[in-house]
């Protein structure tokens, strides 16, 4: 049992002074990002809002204040994270928060299924170009969707297989628990003090759920009113993680009540198939492969 396990109702009042901190947090024009990055900055952080949209980031940014900045960051571009990877001098702790959900099949400018390769390739590659910069953590964003996932080395494009926008996402979730575990199992045999961890929002109440171009549009927005919680309690486990000394190297926290959907953070379940080293590190070298980038530890 963790510390965290018999903390209750962390809040964002919890988070400790982040004075002369600076974090990265991707995706943070809107939702659970934008919360994020606001509440950091409320601590005392530094912020750099890593965004496609730097129009909507921009104005994000104004409501923080001085504490907030912006840069031009597309995931589903390699070219956009080698670029935005270049102009980073150094950073405490990156937040992985950006990505898409069950978006029809397209494919990222690198030839990528959007989903995976946003989601996952594109936050891999960002970390490992970024990590010697950094000093503390990395926190990725996962979910409960990623039970519903199976990697599939051999075709994980979606290029020999009929597409499934679901399957899809559900992939790239369970990729970002794998890389998560992976990045701590390499970060302490090579001796760093960087720390990997992960969270999920539960059912937040966001923007993610309009953007799937289809019926299940309507569909999630009622179920945003009927079963979500708000951004500012989705982005708890994420802010736990990223700022907590209580959080624990290689943990996965989300919302502790009504089946991991609501509620205030804790350490949250995931399926065996997120702990698979086999995989994990079949998937790592995968995507050492398809983005070009290796990580240096040590």
């Amino acid at each position: 049992m963790t510390r965290l396990a018999r903390v209750t109702k962390w809040t964002a009042s919890d988070i400790p002074a982040q004075d002369g901190r600076t974090f990265i947090v991707t995706g943070a024009n809107s939702g659970l990002g934008a919360v994020t990055a606001r509440e950091l900055a409320r601590a005392g952080a530094s912020v750099v809002l890593a965004c496609r949209n730097t129009d909507k980031a921009d104005e994000v940014a104004r409501s923080i204040g001085s504490n907030a900045s912006v840069a031009k960051l597309d995931l589903a571009d390699l070219a956009s994270v080698r670029a935005f990877a270049e102009s980073v001098d150094r950073a405490d702790v990156l937040v992985n928060n950006a990505g898409v959900m069950a978006v029809p099949q397209r494919k990222t400018a690198d030839g990528f299924e959007m989903q995976f390769g946003t989601n996952h390739l594109g936050h891999f590659a960002l970390t490992g170009l970024l990590l010697p910069k950094i000093a503390d953590r990395v926190v990725t964003l996962s979910s409960g969707a990623h039970a519903a996932g199976k990697i599939d080395l051999d075709d994980p494009n979606w290029e020999h297989r009929r597409y499934q926008r679901w399957s899809a996402y559900g992939q790239s979730k369970l990729a970002n628990l794998l890389f998560m575990r992976e990045l701590q199992r390499r970060l302490e045999a090579s001796g760093s003090t960087v720390t990997s961890t992960a969270a999920h929002p539960g059912y937040a109440a966001t923007n993610l759920q309009s953007h799937t171009e289809s019926w299940y549009d309507p569909l999630m927005m009622l179920g945003n009113k009927v079963l979500g919680q708000s951004a500012e309690m989705g982005a708890l486990p994420t802010l736990f993680a990223a700022t907590s000394p209580d959080a624990v190297a290689g943990e996965f926290y989300g919302p502790g009540g009504f089946g991991g959907m609501r509620g205030y953070p804790t350490t949250s379940k995931s399926t065996s198939a997120s702990k698979d080293e086999t995989v994990a590190r079949g998937l790592w070298e995968l995507s050492e492969k398809l983005t070009g980038v290796t990580f240096a530890f040590g």
